[in-house]
């Protein structure tokens, strides 16, 4: 449902217009088009191997915005961008005509601001830097930036962990006198 979201608010406005059957087909594209970047074309793409996008973000935000301008660039209907658009004369490049100009102003659009973010996104990542590294060390990558807090995010018992009853909610007497999970040594530090 998330990337749908995206592709439906960042294509200008598309949930007005576009036909409800356009918001179906556009909907099943962004759930499957982003999925496949993120799951197949992430893993398979040299440039993207050196992203650092643990969240996905560039899949769910940028492909399903991208994929909605252009879609409603493809979709969008005469009737309903007469109805709710100021602009005369904007169709979707399906219905023909000067559909294909809408498109390009699509394209045109998400060009820009594809353009915008790289520029102000890198001003701001090179004066941080200049203060603080944006980067930890291979080293403490190693260990782990949670563990390198003091964090013990998404830590599972036998990961390394130490079952702790104080932590975990159960001692060892219930469950017919044995703990629950069995403690595991802590690697030394």
């Amino acid at each position: 449902m998330h990337p749908w979201l995206f592709c439906a608010d960042d294509g200008s406005d598309d949930a007005g217009v576009v036909q409800g059957w356009a918001a179906l087909v556009m909907g099943v594209l962004a759930g499957s088009i982003p999925w496949y970047t993120m799951m197949i074309l992430h893993k398979r793409s040299r440039f993207l191997k050196h992203v650092d996008d643990t969240l996905g973000v560039i899949h769910t935000h940028g492909v399903a915005g991208l994929l909605g301008g252009l879609l409603t660039g493809l979709l969008a209907d005469p009737t309903l961008c007469n109805l709710f658009l100021p602009v005369t004369n904007s169709q979707g490049a399906f219905y023909g005509g000067v559909g294909g100009a809408q498109l390009g102003k699509q394209l045109a659009g998400a060009l820009f601001v594809i353009g915008w973010n790289v520029a102000v996104t890198s001003i701001i990542c090179v004066a941080v830097n200049a203060v603080v590294p944006l980067r930890m060390p291979e080293d403490k990558l190693l260990v782990g930036d949670d563990a390198v807090h003091g964090e013990e995010a998404y830590a599972l018992w036998g990961d390394g962990e130490v079952y702790d009853s104080t932590k975990h909610g159960a001692d060892e007497t219930e469950h017919g006198g044995r703990a629950a999970v069995a403690p595991v040594a802590t690697p030394p530090n």
